[in-house]
């Protein structure tokens, strides 16, 4: 039996390192944890990431050599710069929003991206960010088959709704949030309940007139005509201040035990007019993440999934004949589009035009 344990946990760590790919994360969901436990692949990750973001410190100082590929070099857009961290090197196009074209929407601005280095003490920390301009857009939630409901029997259809998808309104979709296992986050969309609200909570919400918003939530009433509601970790902002750091909340951001492990990670903000922002990076604690969020203009924002494979944002754009041509915002990312239309494990987001 232990020789049997030594192998998976060396089979794991070569995937981990050599591929970084869904096999790695789902040898480690569905053989390691199922034999070693929770705890004991909890830790074999947190070691992992510290070691892997320790040797990063050592082999790219200057954060010089993983800057992010975006898949199309696009136009400046005109939204204003973001102000970035003094102490680190300067990078070209860093902070500076690109106009994402859509056919949709000729000669109009509505989504942007763009990366930051929100860590001065970590300069191949890169956080690539897109703001969308919801004023056109919509936002949905799909429960996976399998996740978050499905341990307590309650799945979901796992794919972006058909109209949605014949009607030629996709725009893009990206990753949900924690499975059941790792904080039985609450989760309810068109009324039916996947998993029940926790308190003390991020939470999105989304109504059927399109509007969004984020709360810490302590069961307060959220109101009526709600179209979704995806819990996930304890807030990483409100009202424009970051809550990350705090204390109480350091065995609360998923399994890598405490806020202190740099992983990828990603989360959802809200700017002050209502732009919705995804943010995803490598080497990322929530304090950092969520000041990547906040530099990009986030007044509110919660942490999405986290871990490598796991973190994906798809665009879509659509094509005659019904069908759409896809691709991840960057070359790195996973491309997530024939899952999200085909059937999805885990819970995700789509947005869509109005």
């Amino acid at each position: 039996m232990i020789i049997v344990v030594i192998v998976a946990i060396i089979a794991a760590l070569i995937l981990f390192i050599k591929l970084d790919t869904g096999a790695a994360a789902n040898f480690t969901d569905d053989v390691l944890r199922p034999v070693l436990g929770q705890k004991a692949v909890g830790f074999l990750e947190k070691n992992f990431f510290n070691v892997s973001d320790e040797l990063q410190q050592i082999t790219d100082k200057n954060g010089l050599k993983d800057i992010p590929q975006f898949v199309n070099h696009d136009i400046a857009s005109q939204a204003t710069p973001i102000p970035l961290l003094k102490g680190l090197p300067n990078i070209d196009g860093e902070g500076i929003w690109l106009n994402k074209p859509l056919k949709a929407f000729p000669n109009k601005e509505v989504m942007a991206y763009t990366f930051v280095r929100p860590d001065t003490t970590r300069p191949f920390a890169y956080v690539t960010l897109i703001q969308m301009d919801m004023s056109v857009f919509r936002l949905g939630a799909v429960a996976g088959k399998s996740q978050p409901g499905g341990p307590v029997g309650n799945p979901g259809p796992g794919k972006i709704p058909s109209d949605i998808v014949t009607d030629g309104k996709l725009v893009a979709a990206f990753n949900g949030g924690f499975q059941y296992r790792d904080g039985m986050y609450g989760m309810i969309v068109n009324e039916k309940t996947y998993l029940p609200l926790e308190k003390n909570v991020g939470t999105l919400v989304g109504y059927s007139n399109g509007s969004l918003k984020i709360v810490d939530y302590q069961g307060q009433d959220l109101g009526g005509n709600i179209a979704f509601i995806r819990q996930n970790c304890p807030i990483l902002i409100q009202n424009g201040q970051i809550f990350a750091q705090n204390e109480i909340n350091k065995k609360l951001w998923g399994r890598t035990f405490n806020s202190d492990i740099y992983t990828q990670r990603s989360g959802v903000g809200l700017t002050a007019n209502g732009n919705l922002i995804y943010a995803a990076g490598n080497n990322l604690s929530p304090q950092t993440l969520a000041t990547a969020l906040k530099m990009a203009g986030a007044t509110s924002a919660i942490q999405l999934d986290i871990n490598p494979f796991w973190v994906r944002f798809s665009i879509f754009e659509p094509k005659i004949g019904g069908d759409y041509s896809t691709n991840s915002l960057t070359k790195s990312m996973p491309d997530g589009s024939k899952d999200y239309l085909e059937g999805y494990g885990k819970d995700f987001f789509y947005l869509y035009q109005k």
